[in-house]
């Protein structure tokens, strides 16, 4: 960022100043890159310049700019009363009335007037002095009404019955105004008297309020200023309040989509935290439910279905009241356990920048037969000196024409048996009586040595690989709909995989069971993704993903917290 400001020339003198103590200020202040960019980006922005012209020129000429007069729509009004009233009015009075009446110059007049007497604010209304010397100590703050919710939710005490402030959403008009805190209990809205009523009826009055709002509180014990969190979190679900019946107020509520990058601006509600989607530059947070809430939801969601099916299934027995749903708060750390009932709600995460000579791995995740393979084979083809994959081991005997080091290591069942063991196999299966796996230890060795690793293990393996050592970038390979699934494997003579000793093309059946494996996968993976990818067609599939090892060499991407801690 410094050298960024140093080259960009600024030409007023006080942006100038401005971008010269943001540098100095820079290492002195608690804040982050994220933030300095941010000021420095607005510092240097074009608009911002013209409007410090703007500014410099009118003080300098205020002097001479004088209105003539502050009652323009007043006399606008008077002449259109009068060609009104004549009783043969010519042409161009006909002409000069409807231009008169027109909403724009009426606008024009109107914001002319507002200079002219230089009503440039809302006007709030005196705030009453007179109070009785046996009420509690009371404050009562004015806030001005605008189309953005107020930033504050209430709720009734258990205990006492009253109205209090439940929480203040951060940057909205409540937080900006310094005056309202947790806490607070309610006594009077606008004149209304609301000790004993119900938060609904509070909020009728509010929705019926035009101009501004006067409160009447009691305060609470403390009055701390909210500070915000730099917490960053990767949701994995799509969220939408309007259809959340539970969330204190809809309209204080944040709408994402799953994989939107949210920033936690504060966690201290244990079921509802305060949000805003990254690079949203809008001051005000909206209320998203926590994961503690999320987590409770879905695993209630998946214990409801699996009752219904049970039932519906031919002589199944009465769901359990005991049916339990495990929930992991993931974790990068704690990617040693991957249980198929996982609740993926949030993942903390923090930008990763490329690091040069040391490039993250490439796993390609997805069903058998949707063409990873052949994406990996091409990868390498392209440029070897790039590209690298581990070979496998196997402990079958060599075919006619395998070379040991280039198809496959030929070893030893023990060995692949001790290293499974010892977990330094990213894989291992059996097929047809002999072991196969991939050793994690030649993954590292290629890593270390500056390759860009590609490899497609089974999805299972994401536990051992998706780690903060080898920080991969894990990508989906997706087969598309069955129609264009048919289509494009027959059209480029795919054949079967299903069968190692087959040059059969794909039954319809193996069509589906794949499109079903990739739906199984997605399901119980997908928060491990990266990217997604959908092989349609093998050239554009390619063609996306050299594009996306693109972006992996060359912009910052999120990755979970605790790999760049």
């Amino acid at each position: 960022m410094t050298a960024i400001m140093s080259h960009t020339p600024i030409g007023d003198p006080a942006l100038t100043g401005l971008v010269q103590r943001l540098e100095q200020a820079k290492n002195q202040l608690d804040s982050d890159d994220e933030d300095f960019g941010f000021l420095a980006e607005l510092l240097r922005s074009r608009g911002l310049q013209a409007l410090v012209q703007v500014h410099s020129k009118v003080n300098s000429a205020k002097k001479s700019m004088q209105p003539v007069m502050s009652n323009a729509e007043d006399m606008a009004i008077a002449l259109m009363k009068e060609i009104h009233f004549k009783n043969i009015p010519s042409a161009d009075a006909i002409e000069l009335f409807a231009i008169l009446q027109s909403c724009h110059l009426q606008g024009v007049l109107q914001s002319h007037d507002s200079i002219a007497s230089k009503d440039f604010s809302p006007h709030l209304p005196d705030i009453p002095t007179e109070v009785d010397e046996d009420e509690e100590t009371v404050k009562i703050v004015q806030l001005v009404k605008s189309h953005d919710p107020m930033g504050a939710t209430i709720k009734q005490d258990e205990q006492t019955g009253a109205i209090v402030i439940a929480r203040i959403l951060h940057g909205g008009a409540a937080d900006r105004s310094g005056l309202i805190h947790v806490g607070d209990e309610v006594h009077e809205v606008n004149g209304h008297y609301v000790v004993g009523s119900t938060p609904a009826h509070v909020l009728q009055i509010l929705m019926e309020a035009e101009g501004t709002i006067t409160f009447k509180l009691v305060p609470a014990g403390s009055s701390a200023h909210l500070r915000e969190s730099k917490v960053r979190v990767r949701a994995y679900f799509d969220y939408d309040p309007k259809q959340d019946k539970h969330i204190p107020c809809k309209e204080a509520g944040l709408s994402f989509s799953k994989r939107d990058i949210l920033h936690i601006v504060a966690q201290d509600d244990p079921f509802w935290w305060q949000a805003r989607r990254e690079g949203d530059r809008s001051m005000r947070a909206g209320l998203i439910p926590s994961r503690q809430l999320q987590e409770r939801r879905i695993a209630a969601q998946r214990a409801e279905g699996k009752a219904k099916a049970k039932a519906k299934s031919p002589g199944g027995c009465a769901p359990s009241s005991a049916t339990r749903v495990k929930m992991i708060h993931y974790d990068a750390a704690e990617s040693e356990e991957f249980d198929r009932e996982e609740v993926a709600t949030y993942e903390e995460v923090a930008r990763l920048y490329p690091r040069p000579g040391l490039p993250r791995p490439v796993v390609l995740i997805g069903p058998p037969g949707v063409g990873r393979n052949e994406l990996k084979r091409r990868l390498v083809a392209i440029d070897p000196d790039k590209f690298r994959s581990p070979v496998p081991m196997t402990s079958r005997p060599p075919r006619p024409g395998e070379v040991d080091g280039r198809d496959y290591q030929f070893v030893d069942r023990s060995k692949l048996h001790e290293l499974a063991e010892a977990g330094q196999l990213v894989e291992h299966g059996e097929y047809k009586g002999h072991m196969y796996g991939t050793p994690l230890e030649d993954v590292r060795t290629l890593v270390n040595a500056g390759y860009v690793v590609i490899v497609n293990p089974h999805y299972q393996a994401l536990k051992y690989l998706r780690c903060a050592e080898l920080k991969p970038y894990v990508i989906f390979i997706e087969p598309p709909p069955l129609a264009l699934l048919k289509e494009s494997r027959a059209a480029a003579h795919a054949t079967s995989t299903f069968d190692a000793d087959t040059t059969r093309p794909f039954t319809e059946e193996e069509l589906k069971k794949m499109l079903k494996s990739s739906q199984r996968i997605q399901y119980h993976y997908s928060h491990c993704f990266d990217e997604v990818i959908v092989n349609d067609v093998l050239s554009s599939a390619f063609t996306r993903l050299m594009d996306a090892i693109q972006r992996l060499e060359s912009e910052p991407l999120w990755v979970p917290a605790s790999w760049v801690q």
